[in-house]
């Protein structure tokens, strides 16, 4: 199935591309954030392959805006992002990709990201590491968060999350530099191949982080909470790390 997920992951990606900057319908589903008919036909393709190769399985996606689980056997669900990074796609950034991933019996057991103006596809099988166009990845190995480079992403509500600012001026002056790209998915592939040393977000959904968790934890890296425990794709905040650096981030989220 891990084949099955790349290659799907890839021909959606080619919907977004061939849209890209020639987008005309816009809408929200939110104060700012938006969907548009990129993200609607790549969701189209990736259902429809779907339904096609395993009618039993179920799906969440994130359907026009709403997240909405359809049909399976309860064993085999696949978690969908058709375009993740709408907000740059619309904008005309190139920051953007594909996501998806298959849980099975409630454990995410393949996780596939794709970038399709890099052509730069992240994939992952529980238990067989993570690779990045078939040659395999790893975290970085930087032990100094002082050395270290970290991304986060702005969550949509942040008008409403009083230490989100307080977490991002601690890490500013604790590291080596913040990014912020507009894509999760792709922030936590960065972390998967050791461009980023450490990630945090808070008010993510699971269609967001669950090929990105299974791609960092293959790659040898650590997700939890901000308090160290076991992360949840359905429930945030989430912080990922290379593992080395993982507890003094968890004390600057403290």
């Amino acid at each position: 199935m891990l084949n099955f997920a790349i290659e799907t992951a890839r021909d959606a990606g080619r919907v977004l591309l061939e849209k890209f900057g020639r987008i005309e319908t816009v809408t929200k589903k939110g104060d700012i954030n938006l969907v548009t008919e990129a993200d609607l036909a790549s969701e189209a393709l990736i259902v429809e392959r779907i339904r096609s190769y395993y009618p039993r399985h179920s799906i969440l996606a994130e359907e026009s805006g709403e997240a909405v689980v359809t049909g399976g056997d309860g064993e085999n669900k696949w978690i969908i992002d058709p375009l993740d990074g709408t907000t740059n796609y619309a904008h005309g950034y190139p920051c953007f990709c594909v996501t998806l991933a298959l849980e099975h019996k409630g454990e995410v057991a393949i996780g596939v990201t794709y970038d399709p103006t890099r052509d730069e596809l992240f994939a992952a099988e529980k238990g067989r590491g993570a690779t990045l166009n078939g040659k395999p990845i790893r975290v970085s190995t930087t032990d100094d968060i002082g050395n270290a480079l970290l991304v986060t992403g702005f969550p949509y509500d942040i008008k409403h999350r009083g230490q989100f600012a307080r977490h991002l001026t601690d890490f500013l002056l604790s590291s080596r530099g913040v990014r912020r790209d507009g894509s999760a998915a792709i922030d936590m592939a960065y972390v998967a191949c050791g461009r980023f040393d450490g990630f945090w977000e808070e008010g993510l959904n699971p269609w967001d982080v669950a090929a990105g968790k299974l791609l960092i934890e293959e790659a040898g890296g650590v997700v939890s909470y901000y308090d160290g425990s076991k992360f949840s794709i359905y429930a945030p905040p989430i912080v990922a790390s290379n593992g080395s650096i993982h507890a003094a981030m968890l004390e600057v989220l403290s």
